[in-house]
């Protein structure tokens, strides 16, 4: 990526190394916390909305509180389908990108299209639930790479909600943080869950279509 997709200040000219850690701030639900090396708050979310239960909308905010982008789920969407939107969004405001499955059947691949001239398409492959997981662009080259995070001192691999995101130079870190939120979210238990049944329906649609 030759310029920022979502902010040009977050890309960095050297390969750089984040540690994301998940929390929760002043709702229920789950938030983020991403520092640098110097142990400096790069970004934050701090909940999913004004509902804490409400997790189709993430904002993800810079260290001062403005907003760098909303990621939302489209609904319906048999590949699980996340917009990204710069900024706060807007009614009527057009995506920079979409995430989605790249297949509904088992844990598959995550593709990523990112819409700007020209094109750009990117692969997510591994498991971002055992935070084992790469970023390919369309040359198959790792962007960026999620794993669980060691502490140095004791040489113990620390728990799950708390791991590593290394960038290579040029690739912006606000982007590959919206797709960490995407990550997060088709990951998990209760949007499984959500997502098998918006399944179940559309294939009973389709069924009630063939018979018709």
């Amino acid at each position: 990526m030759k310029k920022g997709l979502v902010e040009p200040a977050f890309v960095f000219e050297e390969e750089t190394f984040l540690t994301v850690s998940k929390t929760s701030l002043f709702f229920a639900g789950d938030g983020f916390s991403v520092y640098n090396r110097n142990a400096q708050l790069v970004f934050r979310v701090d909940s999913f909305g004004p509902d804490p239960h409400d997790r189709t909308e993430l904002v993800l905010m810079d260290a001062t509180g403005s907003c760098l982008l909303t990621v939302r789920r489209k609904r319906p969407s048999l590949h699980h389908r996340w917009e990204g939107y710069v900024g706060e969004r807007m009614e009527g405001q057009k995506p920079i990108f979409s995430v989605r499955r790249s297949s509904i059947i088992g844990r598959s691949s995550v593709t990523v299209e990112v819409f700007r001239d020209p094109p750009e398409e990117y692969q997510i492959e591994g498991s971002f639930a055992q935070r084992n997981c790469t970023i390919y662009n369309a040359d198959k080259e790792p962007v960026a790479e999620i794993h669980r995070k060691v502490d140095v001192s004791t040489n113990v691999v620390l728990g799950k909600d708390v791991f590593s995101l290394a960038l290579k130079a040029g690739f912006d870190a606000a982007f590959s943080m919206g797709l960490v939120l995407v990550l997060d979210q088709i990951n998990g238990d209760g949007f499984v869950e959500e997502e098998e049944e918006e399944e179940e329906e559309a294939e009973g649609e389709m069924d009630l279509t063939a018979v018709e």
